[in-house]
């Protein structure tokens, strides 16, 4: 028995239209401005301590930046043990730059971004500290009306910072 031509080809019509499906849920273009991010989160943000800082032999306090969709972190670090060249270590102070996009979701702040130069182009290789890709998941708690806990995943001590400068997003082109 010879079956109709229409079921013979079904499977191949299936398959077209699944690849047709998820060629046009892959393909698109790219957003031409960047996201609006989190309104509360929008402006410049600073640690000016941490808790029990001077029984510490090492720390590190945090000036965090949201402008719309994207972050940026300087991190100045003290240590009271010289474990580096002093070219780099400073007698102790160091000062780290990380730029890139947040993203919100309940209480958790998922940020991702590369190590870079002071003025923000991308650090390379080699030379002193981190440089490549950061990456952090951070627990957000309202402390009061300006200061905000960033508990990352990676650090026992939180970063309680104050809000120094609110600003609203205004998207820019990319």
């Amino acid at each position: 028995m010879q079956r109709p031509f229409s079921f013979r080809l079904l499977p191949f019509a299936s398959i077209g239209f699944l690849f047709y499906a998820f060629s046009l849920s892959s393909c698109t273009p790219n957003a031409a401005f960047q996201g609006k991010g989190e309104a509360s989160l929008q402006g410049e943000w600073r640690q000016d301590s941490v808790p029990v800082e001077k029984k510490l032999t090492e720390y590190s306090l945090y000036d965090l930046k949201f402008s719309c969709d994207s972050f940026f972190i300087r991190t100045n670090s003290f240590s009271k043990v010289n474990s580096g060249a002093d070219s780099c270590t400073r007698s102790g102070h160091w000062t780290e730059y990380v730029k890139g996009t947040y993203e919100q979701k309940r209480d958790t702040l998922h940020v991702r971004g590369n190590f870079c130069n002071a003025d923000y182009s991308i650090k390379e290789e080699g030379g002193c500290f981190r440089a490549g890709i950061y990456e952090e998941n951070f627990i957000l708690k309202k402390k009061g009306d300006s200061v905000l806990e960033f508990a990352g995943a990676s650090s026992l001590i939180p970063i309680e910072a104050r809000l120094i400068k609110h600003t609203t997003c205004t998207p820019k082109p990319l």
